[in-house]
Order: C-alpha cells, then sequence, then structure tokens
C-alpha cells in the first residue's frame, strides 16, 4: 500500500457494503486485516464505524470488502499523525455523542449505534454497534441509542465521582427533553422517560 493514493475518508459512503458479492478465494488475509484495524480503533475512533461494518463479513467475505478494507488503509496513510489528543488543560465537561443509521443494515436492516463521549477536549470512549432488534422508526432508533448513552454517562459520572472529579451535568438532545408526544414517538414512551429522568 506504499504506492497507492491516500484518500480523505475511511469509507465510500455511497457504496453499501452488503453479503453480497465475489467471495474471496483466501479470507484469511482479509481476516487478519481486521484483526489489525480492530485493534487499531482502540486509538482511532474516526475508523470504528466502518471497521465495525467490516468485521461482521469476516466468516464470509467478498472483494468488495476486500477493497473496503484497503481503503481504510489508504485513508490511515492520508492521516499518519492522527489519534487521539489529551489536553492538560481541558475542563472537566463529560460530553457524549451519539446517533443512528436507521436500517442501514442492507442485510438485515438493523439500525447501527455509534457514539462518542469526551472528558473535555479528550475523548475517552467510543463505539459502533449493531442494534439488536429491527426499529421500524428512525425516531425508535435514535431513543434506543440514545438510552444506551445514559447508561453510559452514569456509569463514566459514577466512576470520575470515585476518582473525586466532580464534573458538570451532561447535556442530551432536544428529542428527550421536548414535553409534547408526537405520533412517531408514542410507542418508545418508556426511553423517553428514562432519558428524561436522568437529565433532571
Amino acid at each position: 500500500m506504499l504506492v497507492a493514493a491516500p484518500v480523505s475518508a475511511p469509507m465510500n459512503f455511497s457504496a453499501k457494503v452488503s453479503s453480497k458479492g465475489d467471495q474471496l478465494a483466501n479470507p484469511i488475509v482479509f481476516r487478519s486485516l481486521t484483526g489489525h484495524l480492530i485493534y487499531l480503533t482502540n486509538t482511532h475512533p474516526d475508523i470504528t464505524y466502518v471497521v465495525h461494518r467490516l468485521s461482521q463479513y469476516v466468516a464470509s467475505p467478498t472483494q468488495a470488502h476486500h477493497q473496503a478494507a484497503f481503503h481504510i488503509l489508504r485513508y490511515i496513510k492520508n492521516t499518519p499523525g492522527q489519534g487521539i489528543f489529551l489536553k492538560a488543560t481541558s475542563n472537566i465537561t463529560l460530553k457524549a455523542y451519539n446517533d443512528s443509521d436507521w436500517v442501514g443494515c442492507p442485510d438485515s436492516r438493523k439500525s447501527t449505534t455509534d457514539y462518542i463521549v469526551y472528558l473535555g477536549d479528550s475523548p475517552i470512549s467510543w463505539k459502533s454497534k449493531k442494534q439488536p432488534i429491527v426499529s421500524r422508526s428512525s425516531s425508535k432508533a435514535e431513543y434506543r441509542a440514545l438510552a444506551q448513552r445514559v447508561y453510559e454517562i452514569q456509569w463514566l459520572t459514577q466512576f470520575l465521582n470515585e476518582l473525586c472529579l466532580p464534573i458538570s451535568h451532561p447535556a442530551t438532545i432536544k428529542i428527550a427533553t421536548n414535553q409534547v408526544f408526537h405520533e412517531r414517538t408514542k410507542h418508545i414512551e418508556i426511553k423517553r422517560h428514562l432519558i428524561l429522568e436522568k437529565v433532571q
């Protein structure tokens, strides 16, 4: 890959990764490369999502999966110094961001949840994971993701308090504090109340 042209994004987002396609003759190479990339996500949260997507196909990878793995390598070549920067002067505020791609998996139609948690300006926790069941609406997928982040924030808050690092209260997205239910969010009232209770 030393002579390969670098790219500016870890994935070609216009191309959907699925289980259909020509199978690799030697899948061991793909499995080994995917294992290395999974290890690299410990210091490169920017590739977590695409590596998560590719790791779902290690049992029977295709040529398209192999090309997508090479695309990640080309991205890493373009960003050799990129990684986690921990600021010594950062304030002690806990911030979390998450998103879901509604029915993003072309094989199972399950949504994928991605999140990253910052302590001040430094990322301390991140993950990309497929949701266990199919969501019937984008709001439901988002609420599932948000409820999981509430648990994560609650655990991190208790952990930081045990380290004698009191933190500012984290904020949440607007939909969680909306007092009015809309037709599309009625079926997820329990998760909404859980989130609202934790915010309060």
